[in-house]
C-alpha cells in the first residue's frame, strides 16, 4: 500500500494541539501536502494549528502554500444562514 500524498484535517471543537498533531502525523506518514479545514469559530483555531505546526514542530520542513476562504449556507430552508470557510494548504518543502 502506498502512502497517501495528500491529507486533510477537519479542525473542530477540540483542543487546537490534537490537530497539530494530526497534521504532523500525516506528514510523517508521507504525505506531501495536508489541508487544514475549518468553518464558523474554528477558523482561528485552524489558524493556530498551521502556524504551530509550521514553526514549531515542522520549522523549515513546511509552507502555507495557499489559502482559500468561502461561505456556506447551513441550515433548513427558510432559516439558512452563512458560515464563514476557511482552507489552509501546508506543503512539504522539496
Amino acid at each position: 500500500m502506498s502512502a497517501p500524498k495528500e491529507g486533510v484535517v477537519l479542525v473542530g471543537a477540540k483542543p487546537t494541539m490534537n490537530y497539530v498533531l494530526a497534521t504532523v502525523i500525516q506528514f510523517n506518514q508521507g504525505a506531501e501536502k495536508v489541508i487544514i479545514k475549518a468553518r464558523g469559530r474554528a477558523i482561528s483555531k485552524a489558524v493556530d494549528t498551521a502556524e504551530i505546526t509550521r514553526l514549531r514542530f515542522l520549522a523549515g520542513q513546511v509552507d502555507v502554500s495557499e489559502v482559500r476562504i468561502g461561505t456556506e449556507k447551513v441550515g433548513e430552508p427558510g432559516k439558512e444562514r452563512s458560515v464563514s470557510t476557511i482552507e489552509i494548504v501546508l506543503t512539504r518543502k522539496a
